[in-house]
């Protein structure tokens, strides 16, 4: 009996042996799992880490790029000869200058009149500095009268609003001064079909002639603009609304 109770003891004391064995061996495989998934894990951590600071550099190049060109860019443009000028055709006391037959008077630092570069007005022209492309334009208003009693009106009581901008240029091959050439001319017919025998009823009408387009331009070319005496009463001198400029591309 004893020799029994003996055994069971020592089985016992085996088997709880083994089991403290046996979770000792689960504890210590457990512990290297968890190492190796927090070594994974900063492993994980570590490479998004780069990443995130490489990706960020990389972006922070591209902006700094993109900054750079844009203020590059905005350098050449501020930096472009241009010339904007303002029409008159009245003396200081607000009558039509007769010694002004030919073309509006081009005013320089005038309301929304302005120049930069080397762009500039002499002898109401503008005087192109050198050669490339440049963007010519202009625009004339006008206040006419749509009545039949109207000196100008033909007799289907119609009026013709005509703007031209000329170029003169050694590439010509004249030294003729007075050997101009046509760059932009445009006509825009009003009053027709709105004209009353009655002066007092008929109003005014009001129109504007625009032109503009890109020309390659040499030089010491001169550009100027012509326009009909007659007209030249008719033309409206409020800011914005007669204008000749030019702008290198």
């Amino acid at each position: 009996m004893e020799s029994e109770f003996k055994i069971l003891l020592d089985a016992d004391a085996s088997t709880g042996t083994n089991d403290r064995t046996s979770t000792r061996v689960k504890t210590f495989q457990m512990s290297r799992l968890t190492l190796a998934l927090m070594a994974f894990t900063l492993c994980l951590a570590t490479g998004g880490a780069v990443f995130l600071f490489s990706n960020a550099r990389v972006k922070s190049a591209v902006s700094d790029e993109g900054s750079s060109a844009f203020h590059h860019a905005l350098r050449q443009i501020s930096n472009r000869a241009a010339i904007h000028l303002e029409g008159k055709n009245q003396t200081p006391s607000g009558v039509h200058d007769p010694a002004i037959n030919t073309s509006v008077k081009w005013m320089n630092k005038v309301d929304q009149a302005h120049s930069q570069g080397d762009l500039e007005l002499k002898d109401n022209e503008i005087l192109i500095p050198q050669n490339g492309l440049y963007f010519v334009y202009s625009q004339a208003s006008f206040r006419v009268s749509c009545s039949s009693t109207d000196d100008d009106l033909t007799s289907n009581h119609m009026i013709h609003l005509s703007h031209t901008v000329k170029r003169w240029s050694r590439s010509f091959g004249s030294n003729d001064e007075r050997s101009y050439q046509t760059l932009l001319h445009s006509v825009r017919t009003v009053c027709q079909g709105t004209a009353s025998k009655d002066p007092d009823s008929a109003g005014s009408y009001f129109s504007a002639v625009y032109m503009g387009a890109v020309f390659d331009l040499k030089s010491g070319d001169r550009l100027k603009t012509v326009m009909e005496e007659k007209m030249l009463e008719k033309l409206e001198e409020d800011a914005g609304k007669t204008y000749f400029g030019v702008f290198a591309l």
